[in-house]
């Protein structure tokens, strides 16, 4: 391609961007988090250190050059509505910019809450219609990944999609939860299948399936049309995934688009970083994997950064230095606002405004925000919810059948505490 061929591409595409309207589910309530989503949504849940979940989502919008985002919200979604509210109002309104909220409204005939994605949006859709977009993105808002929509739209648009689809390439085995798509030569989707028990390998490629991200580009006026088809269908779950997608197959051009050709990767970078931090297993994992030397997730590009709401607090402290009560951290990460007074904390992360006392331990665990841990606390392998006073003395990680009387251990040897499991404590 010659270089002003190239421009005329860019300008276009960025043309196209600002007539792009996102939508971001984020209504869903992540029940395999356990008692982490008891009161929040799981989009909502904090995430490395200092971000939430849909942070991430968010922030490749703005990085992709899309400013014009709908975050649809149902599921106990107060602090993620608060959380939005604080940290992404700095776009301007007088330009066209936005990150607008659009709760569960009961907005049309039939009165009912939100039944799947498709209807979701099709609630929305006089609003969605308002902002005059020629082009709809449609988001999850509860993974974890860094990727450039725009290569995404100049893929589709380059193909004439009617619609096209985000995939991952993934083990058949863990295909089984996943959207599992067949492509021909050309990655046009000749087969959908929704969370299949046998899933299909990719040609040439055995034991790897296609998988969708739940991530689509629709054109606006077909989606529009198509939304009101699902609407007065009768059997439906109304959901993209599991209805609209597959009944497009062989009817209208769907597009595979493969997350490898716009994930947005750091320079030694081993695999294209997309997380479903769906599972307490899950959840840990990802955070204790920021405390490695080499991180799987690059949290320190300055290039495409991810933006949140913080609050104002001081650095991190450490505190005395006697060889039985040192304050100190060792592959780990911590927050502002905490203080480790005479504690040793290993391979860990710790959120905003944790305070670790004398004589502590802490090994392998997440601290969620706002927690207090006793003097002489023992903490392995744990994730420890926000706003939870570890009592002084506490020791859990070295007797597992115990763990799990007292609190939620996974098979795979992580405990979850959280403040009403403490409470039984004392009781």
């Amino acid at each position: 391609m010659l270089p002003e061929d190239r421009l005329n591409q860019d300008f276009e595409v960025n043309l196209r961007l600002r007539r792009t309207l996102a939508l971001v589910l984020a209504g869903g309530r992540g029940s395999r988090l356990m008692a982490l989503t008891d009161w929040h949504a799981k989009p909502g849940i904090p995430f490395a250190g200092k971000f939430r979940i849909i942070d991430f989502t968010l922030s490749n919008c703005i990085n992709s050059g899309i400013r014009r985002i709908g975050v649809l919200t149902q599921y106990k979604a107060h602090s993620l509505i608060q959380h939005i509210q604080r940290g992404w109002g700095f776009l301007r309104g007088e330009f066209g910019e936005f990150v607008e909220l659009l709760p569960a409204q009961q907005r049309t005939e039939g009165e009912n809450w939100y039944k799947g994605t498709a209807d979701a949006v099709f609630q929305n859709l006089d609003i969605v219609r308002s902002h005059k977009p020629e082009y709809i993105l449609v988001l999850a808002g509860d993974h974890v990944y860094k990727m450039d929509y725009g290569k995404m739209l100049a893929h589709h648009l380059a193909v004439q999609a009617d619609v096209t689809v985000a995939c991952l390439e993934v083990p058949c085995e863990d295909a089984k939860g996943f959207g599992v798509m067949a492509v021909d030569g050309e990655d046009n989707i000749i087969r959908f299948d929704e969370k299949p028990a046998n899933p299909q390998s990719i040609p040439g490629q055995p034991g790897i399936a296609l998988a969708s991200m739940g991530i689509y580009i629709f054109n606006a006026n077909f989606l529009y049309d198509l939304l009101a088809q699902d609407s007065m269908a009768v059997d439906t779950s109304h959901d993209f995934g599991k209805d609209l997608i597959p009944a497009l197959v062989g009817r209208r051009k769907l597009v595979a688009h493969r997350f490898q050709d716009s994930c947005v990767m750091h320079e030694g970078a081993r695999e294209h970083y997309w997380r479903d931090v769906g599972t307490v297993d899950a959840y840990w994992e990802a955070n204790i994997d920021l405390t490695t030397v080499t991180p799987s997730l690059n949290l320190y590009d300055t290039n495409w950064p991810i933006w949140t709401y913080q609050a104002q607090l001081p650095p991190a402290k450490f505190v005395f230095d006697a060889d039985n009560r040192r304050g100190m951290a060792v592959d780990s990460m911590v927050s502002g606002g905490c203080v480790i007074s005479g504690a040793v904390v290993r391979r860990s992360l710790l959120y905003s405004n944790v305070r670790v006392n004398s004589y502590c331990l802490v090994e392998d665990s997440v601290v969620l925000p706002d927690v207090d841990i006793g003097r002489h606390a023992r903490l392995k392998k744990c994730i420890v919810d926000q706003g939870c006073v570890i009592p002084p003395g506490l020791v859990v990680g070295d007797d597992a059948i115990l763990d799990a009387k007292r609190f939620f251990r996974t098979d795979k040897g992580v405990t979850l505490i959280t403040a009403d499991m403490l409470k039984k404590l004392e009781g």
